[in-house]
């Protein structure tokens, strides 16, 4: 099979990024996104999406991380979607429930070529460290947009902020992962997962 990879870059005047992303990878990951939650949240859904991951983003975090969280969205979006070509033999949908300790998180993804994000995650903190949480969900957004993926994200039940994201993040790597998993049914050259014949 042909190797599922992209790298991206992408330079404004409010950030400058450089990503990689293999679908088929290890779950091996280096981030460096300019805030340390975040770091470790994208390490969680490399890990548990088994995807090989590089993020390093130099960002104007002097006036706020959302710059920054939004584009590194824009470049996993952009990835994504180069690294899966025409989208043949994809098995297209995925969904994952994801227990972190008394935080239960669900997505179920569809790369559908329709962007949308249905973001149901109430938290009991604004913040995480540095990390304002609203910024998760401008996360997601802008993968959405530029993946054409549709996801929704539902956090079930949490407490602990850290908890609930953390299982969030998990799983998105999971249904990310299983949505991008080729389907031996689809025949040895891979259909695409749509009775309009393109995604």
């Amino acid at each position: 099979m042909t190797p599922r990879t992209a790298a991206i870059s992408r330079a404004t005047r409010e950030t400058d990024i450089r990503l990689s992303l293999a679908i088929d990878g290890d779950g091996a990951s280096q981030v460096q996104s300019g805030d340390g939650f975040m770091d470790h949240m994208l390490t969680l859904f490399a890990r548990h999406g088994l995807f090989s991951l590089t993020v390093d983003c130099k960002g104007d975090t002097h006036v706020d991380f959302h710059h920054s969280a939004e584009d590194i969205g824009i470049c996993l979006g952009q990835a994504v979607r180069q690294a899966l070509g025409d989208f043949r033999g994809i098995k297209r949908y995925g969904t994952a429930h994801i227990p972190m300790d008394e935080s239960l998180a669900r997505v179920c993804l569809d790369i559908a070529g329709r962007p949308n994000l249905v973001y149901n995650v109430q938290l009991t903190d604004r913040r995480v460290n540095n990390f304002d949480c609203d910024l998760s969900e401008d996360f997601f957004k802008a993968f959405c947009d530029h993946s054409g993926a549709t996801v929704h994200i539902d956090l079930i039940r949490g407490r602990n902020s850290h908890h609930s994201l953390e299982a969030v993040f998990k799983a998105f790597g999971r249904a990310l992962s299983e949505a991008c998993g080729t389907d031996e049914r689809a025949g040895a050259a891979g259909a695409v997962p749509s009775s309009k014949g393109i995604i």
